[in-house]
This record gives C-alpha cells, sequence and structure tokens, in this order.
C-alpha cells in the first residue's frame, strides 16, 4: 500500500521525540533490488523506524567506490512508498541537499567528513533555508568540540527547527581496538552542552567490525542515547563498502532484542531516596578531593621555588615517570584502569606544571 506525504510529514515529527529512535539500512545504496530487499527486510522486523542508505560516499582514496549518485535517490522514494519507512541521507553540498530534498527524502544527515569543514557546512546549511526537514550532524573526524558546535550554531542559523547529533567516533592516533575511538568522554560532553537535541550513537562507525557492535549498543543505551543508527545489509559479506561493519537486518533484530532498555528514572520515594544519600556521599568526597589537589598544588609551588632558585627546569621526565608508574601500581588494588589514572595524572601534572611556571615567571 502506497503511504502518502503527508502521513510521511506526521510520522517524521513522531519519531523525532521516539524513543529509542532506530535507523538503519546499507552503507551504501548499491542497486535498486539490493535497496528494495533490505527496506523490506527491516520493516518486516518491526524495529525499525528509518531507512538510512548511502548514495554520496566521501572516500578517503580516489577509485573506491564512492555511491551511486542520484540515480539511488528514486530507489528510496519507492522503497518509503511500499514500507512506510521514512528514508534518511547523507548530504555534503548544496547541489546534493536540492537533489535529496526533490526526492523527498525525510531526514538530512551532515558526515563527519563534512562537520571538520566549515565552509561545508556553511554551504549545506544555506542550501537548508526554507527547507522544512529534520538534519542530523554527525561529530567532526577529528575530536575538536568546536567544529561540531560550530556546526550546530551554522544549521540552527539557517532556520532548521529540527537538530540532532549523531556520535560516530573519533580518529585517534593508536587506536587499535576500534575503527574510531568512541572517545566517549566528549560525546556526554556535548550531550551535556546540548541536552534538548536528540542524541543517536552509530556503533557501525565507531566498531568497524560487527563482532562488537552489540557491546558498543549497550554501552550507548547505558549512557542514555537516544537511539542508535546501525548499518545493514541482505549480503553484508559482499557490501560494496563497509562490508566488515554491517549485519542483516534479521541479526540486527536479534541485537535490539538483547540490548537491556534502560530509564533515565523511575516514580520510587525509596529509589530517590537512596540515591541522593549515595550522591551526598560523593558530594563530600569530590570537596575532599578538591581540598587534596588545592594542598597538592600549593607543595607543587614550593618545588617550583626550589627549582628558580637553583635554575632547574620545571619537567623531570624521570620524577614524572616515577609518579605515573607508582599510581598504576596503587590504582590497580583500588579497581582504577590504567586508562584513567593515565587521563587523571595527565591534567594533575599539566596544572601542577602551569603552577610551577608561575612561581618562575615571578
Amino acid at each position: 500500500m502506497l503511504i502518502i506525504e503527508k502521513d510521511i510529514k506526521s510520522k517524521i515529527d513522531q519519531l523525532w521525540n521516539k524513543r529509542p529512535l532506530i535507523i538503519s539500512g546499507p552503507c551504501s545504496a548499491e542497486t535498486e533490488e539490493q535497496v528494495m530487499q533490505t527496506a523490506q527486510r527491516l520493516a518486516a522486523t518491526g524495529k525499525v523506524d528509518m531507512l538510512r542508505a548511502g548514495i554520496w560516499k566521501p572516500r578517503t582514496k580516489p577509485g573506491m567506490f564512492e555511491g551511486v549518485g542520484a540515480k539511488g535517490l528514486p530507489w528510496l522514494k519507492k522503497a518509503k512508498q511500499l514500507t512506510g519507512l521514512p528514508v534518511t541521507v547523507e548530504v555534503a553540498t548544496a547541489k546534493q541537499v536540492e537533489d535529496a530534498l526533490a526526492f523527498d527524502v525525510d531526514v538530512l544527515w551532515i558526515g563527519a567528513r563534512t562537520t571538520v569543514n566549515p565552509f561545508s557546512v556553511q554551504e549545506v546549511a544555506d542550501a537548508l533555508r526554507g527547507a522544512d526537514v529534520p538534519v542530523l550532524i554527525k561529530n567532526p573526524v577529528n575530536p575538536d568540540m568546536e567544529l561540531w558546535i560550530g556546526a550546530v550554531e551554522r544549521v540552527a542559523r539557517a532556520g532548521v527547527k529540527q537538530i540532532g547529533l549523531i556520535h560516530r567516533g573519533f580518529t585517534s592516533y593508536g587506536n587499535t581496538e576500534y575503527r574510531n575511538a568512541p572517545m566517549w568522554h566528549l560525546a556526554i560532553d556535548m550531550k551535556l552542552r546540548h541536552p534538548g537535541l536528540p542524541f543517536i550513537n552509530d556503533p557501525s562507525h565507531i566498531c568497524g567490525r560487527r563482532d562488537i557492535l552489540l557491546d558498543t549498543m549497550q554501552k550507548a543505551i547505558d549512557l542514555d542515547y537516544d537511539g542508535l543508527i546501525v548499518e545493514s545489509h541482505i549480503d553484508p559479506d559482499n557490501a560494496w563498502s563497509d562490508a566488515k561493519q554491517q549485519v542483516t537486518p534479521e541479526r540486527l533484530a536479534e541485537m535490539l532484542d538483547l540490548i537491556i532498555w534502560r530509564k533515565e528514572d523511575i516514580n520510587s520515594e525509596e529509589y530517590h531516596a537512596a540515591l541522593e544519600k549515595l550522591r551526598q556521599q560523593i558530594n563530600h568526597l569530590d570537596d575532599e578531593l578538591m581540598q587534596i589537589l588545592g594542598q597538592r598544588m600549593r607543595v607543587a609551588e614550593q618545588i617550583g621555588d626550589y627549582k628558580r632558585q637553583n635554575n632547574i627546569t620545571i619537567l623531570q621526565t624521570s620524577r614524572w615517570n616515577e609518579i605515573i608508574e607508582r599510581a598504576f601500581q596503587k590504582g590497580d588494588k583500588l579497581g582504577l584502569s590504567k586508562e584513567f589514572i593515565t587521563k587523571y595524572f595527565d591534567a594533575v601534572h599539566m596544572e601542577s606544571i602551569n603552577h610551577q611556571k608561575k612561581i618562575m615567571d615571578s
């Protein structure tokens, strides 16, 4: 049965506030048959709210499959009419925005390689002026929060009323487990800065492989993300792009059934009373930590004064190595990870250096 556009628009408005919002579809629209089969199988699961597909694919190197282009847009429109699933695609230029809107694409998203370039974001934003279409914005490929925030502001100034965020991980030197390091702390920071915007997790691009998808999806839900965008293909191993990170529609449904869907809050006086008691303990401990850190910096200033009097450099590599190794040993006994200890002591060390520098320069 054909779905008329007015019904789709009403459905989009409802989905924008649905939790969790599940978006799925192939990394790339390859053929009309592939798009139609994927859409029908996703719709048959009853668990997917929106169909995604890459029409234009920004690739790292020339010669890689860069998408079928605008000829794939009629396939998505047909898939929407047959299944009732609204469709979403990535856009990176004004022409792509115009083409997508001409074929009634319901939601647009700005990709990570576009978010990193303010000129490209502005071009897309200008093309969106006057368009009544929701826009999702992925984080930039590099861990630069200001670029992500700037993209949101540019799109908002273009008059777009419905804006959402997609966390797809960041390019990180030395990262081996993930295709794109999640850097959850940056995503959480962005979520806290924009609490009114839907926040979607993209485990496919974070993981880069399907065997760790479920764990990443669960972590996102545990962190109160508003939904997931997961790549799905009828024949993942033979996909024309990103084969290793895609799953079949049926496997996606199985994973969604395995997720423990947590609530942000419950209406229980007992729960809130117990939580408030524990939070007060945390507040007291945080106060003590701040007092101790303040004392530590005062000692660092005394050290800086001795170094100034004796013309000694601030940075002492051997001493830093001694501190961090000692912290690793103690932290392991206390159940603290090396990753946390490294980040924590790096921050403390930099603050200590700043305090000593003020003394050295006085």
